[in-house]
């Protein structure tokens, strides 16, 4: 399942961090402000449940989150996606994935896997460069090692290529993918057209 997550404004700030002459400054002030928008979109897809609460007037019903929640940041880049959900849940567990891309042959390659005990809860997963959906794969694996369910996790990205969403798609069926914008391709290096460049870089001022 795809969903975009779609908006004038988001628009606005995407074509920032599209635009090549944005300083690494802004570029991360921009990502950590459309994570806001982002997280706010995705979160209405968690469950709730209702409770009542005592207002200074009377009693009234209410809704409270009905599963704990566990972001996973693909690492570097997907950290430029947490501060929102961390902002609207400031106790939410954290976990990270470290993977790069071997230039050679396209594929992750993993150099960290942390997370908290997994069992019974809802995984969200930051990469906001979805290209050839192969990072996203490897990241989602590692957690389904861990006795995760496909259908409590959720990918969520800024961008995606569609090779990325159909190769993603296919290898992890029952998916919910989040992203901002669908793309035109990936070029002969696998980066996103038009993209953005290399998110991570650009985030961390490298």
């Amino acid at each position: 399942m795809l969903t975009l997550i779609k908006s004038p404004f988001i628009e606005y700030k995407l074509t920032i961090l599209r635009n090549s002459k944005t300083s690494n400054s802004l570029f991360r002030q921009t990502m950590n402000e459309i994570s806001y928008l982002i997280a706010a979109e995705v979160l209405k897809f968690s469950n709730y449940k209702k409770i009542y609460v005592q207002t200074p007037i009377t009693k009234s019903k209410g809704l409270s989150m009905s599963e704990p929640l566990i972001i996973v940041p693909i690492l570097r880049a997907g950290l430029g996606l947490i501060e929102g959900f961390v902002k609207f849940l400031p106790n939410v567990e954290k976990g990270h994935i470290g993977l790069y891309r071997d230039e050679q042959t396209y594929q992750p390659v993993e150099y960290l896997c942390k997370l908290p005990k997994v069992k019974n809860k809802k995984i969200i997963v930051l990469d906001p460069m979805l290209a050839t959906g192969n990072s996203s794969s490897a990241a989602i694996d590692l957690i389904k090692d861990k006795g995760v369910r496909i259908k409590d996790i959720k990918l969520v990205s800024l961008l995606a290529a569609p090779e990325g969403v159909k190769n993603l798609t296919k290898k992890q069926r029952g998916l919910h993918i989040f992203t901002c914008s669908l793309e035109k391709s990936l070029n002969k290096n696998k980066f996103i057209v038009p993209g953005l460049g290399d998110a991570g870089d650009r985030y961390m001022g490298t």
